[in-house]
């Protein structure tokens, strides 16, 4: 099993996301408390065009702490999704 800065590592070298979400899922099954990993695969998800899967990780990284960077992931995700265009809709 590796460690979160070992996938991160992974990443920055250019790990494809879904190899380094399957190494997330193994650390998280191992920790289940690891608020970091679990915010991590968050935005992983995100980035992967899972949407509810990266809000279901943001919103189970702020139950383990509440003053996480999951709320700010949290918030911004809601931003985007509650965003609309007027115009787009009456053109």
């Amino acid at each position: 099993m590796k460690s979160l800065e070992e996938i991160r590592d992974m990443l920055k070298s250019g790990c494809p996301p879904v190899d380094a979400i399957n190494e997330l899922n193994k650390l998280i099954s191992e920790e289940p408390e690891n608020e970091a990993a679990i915010l991590e695969r968050g935005m992983l998800y995100w980035g992967a065009g899972s949407r509810a899967l990266a809000i279901n990780d943001f919103h189970s990284a702020l139950a383990l702490n509440p003053e996480s960077l999951a709320r700010q992931a949290l918030q911004n995700a809601n931003d985007i999704l509650d965003y609309y265009n007027k115009d787009l809709y009456n053109p």
